[in-house]
């Protein structure tokens, strides 16, 4: 996909967000869905905020959530770029990624599926439903996260892995990801037809400049303001109703 096909996409495709209540009208029927992966389907994000701290704590900084909440979804380079300044680290943004890989190779094999997310892409898959992971992070660490989860993984038709996939120019919040996750689908549907999962307000601000609804599980840390250009605000995956999008129903 050119970069000018991807830039060439309104990012005024208009979404409000909609709390559990919401009506079905309000949504367009999908006919492929997208999923972010950390904090969405596993539970990364806790053992990314024990990592970073462990970094920062003996130079005396903490790793704060209003600091966090500004990295989520960023691709690995530029997350480490923007740690490292946050927290004046007397390291290299290098020397950063390859500390905190280390460690959370180390403690990632170990981390959990989010309630919900088995059942939603099994059912996906059952029903033939065009499925694709879209996460921020890297081959080897999509590799090591996945580990214990890998027959579930495999139901997805094609990963797209920001940090190493060339094509990906920019991170999220720019649409690129979602782009090209969509253009790599078999019979690359219009991205009005897809729909996107996130946890992060980065990712649900990539997914609506892509043109694409968004399904957001925010953490609950996450401020209303921050949840506001999200198609549907979920507590949990375990609460999303596919039938709102068009998608068969849970049985």
């Amino acid at each position: 996909m050119s970069q000018i096909s991807i830039r060439g996409l309104a990012l005024g495709a208009a979404s409000t967000c909609r709390e559990m209540s919401s009506s079905s009208s309000s949504f367009r029927k999908v006919t492929h869905c997208i999923f972010d992966m950390d904090g969405l389907l596993l539970d990364t994000e806790r053992l990314y905020t024990e990592v970073t701290q462990s970094i920062a704590e003996p130079y005396g900084k903490t790793y704060t959530w209003e600091i966090k909440q500004t990295i989520m979804g960023l691709q690995r380079d530029e997350a480490a770029e923007a740690i490292v300044a946050a927290l004046e680290l007397p390291l290299t943004p290098a020397e950063y990624v390859q500390i905190s890989t280390e460690r959370i190779n180390r403690v990632m094999e170990e981390c959990q599926l989010m309630p919900g997310a088995e059942r939603l892409v099994r059912h996906l898959h059952q029903h033939q439903i065009p499925i694709a992971l879209a996460t921020s992070s890297g081959a080897d660490s999509v590799e090591v996260k996945t580990k214990n989860h890998r027959e579930l993984f495999e139901l997805f038709g094609h990963k797209v892995m920001g940090s190493s996939d060339a094509e990906v120019k920019e991170g999220k919040p720019a649409p690129d990801i979602f782009l090209v996750a969509a253009s790599r689908f078999p019979d690359q549907p219009d991205p009005t037809q897809c729909l996107v999962f996130e946890d992060a307000p980065n990712g649900v601000t990539a997914a609506i400049a892509a043109g694409m609804q968004a399904v957001m599980v925010p953490d609950p840390h996450i401020e209303e303001d921050q949840r506001k250009h999200a198609t549907v605000v979920l507590r949990s995956l375990e609460d999303f109703r596919p039938e709102e999008f068009g998608l068969p129903a849970f049985s």
